[in-house]
């Protein structure tokens, strides 16, 4: 596999876990019991983005890891 298809490929695979990984990290405001006057109270809480992407990346390099070694068995 050429380089520059093993990156578009991971960064594809980046964003696909991405929708996998964000419903575990999203709390809404009625979930917490904190809804901001003027806000619906499905409106996320605080959410952490550096946690969200550190596990994104290590769930996106896991599964493009088996997507690689498949390909390159190939």
């Amino acid at each position: 596999m050429r380089m520059s298809v093993a990156v578009a490929t991971f960064f594809c695979m980046w964003f696909i876990t991405l929708f996998v990984v964000l419903p575990f990290f999203a709390h809404t405001q009625d979930e917490v019991g904190d809804v901001v006057p003027g806000t619906p109270g499905s409106a996320p809480h605080k959410f952490n983005f550096l946690k969200m992407f550190c596990v994104n990346t290590a769930v996106a390099i896991v599964a493009f890891a088996g997507v690689y070694a498949i390909i390159a068995n190939l």
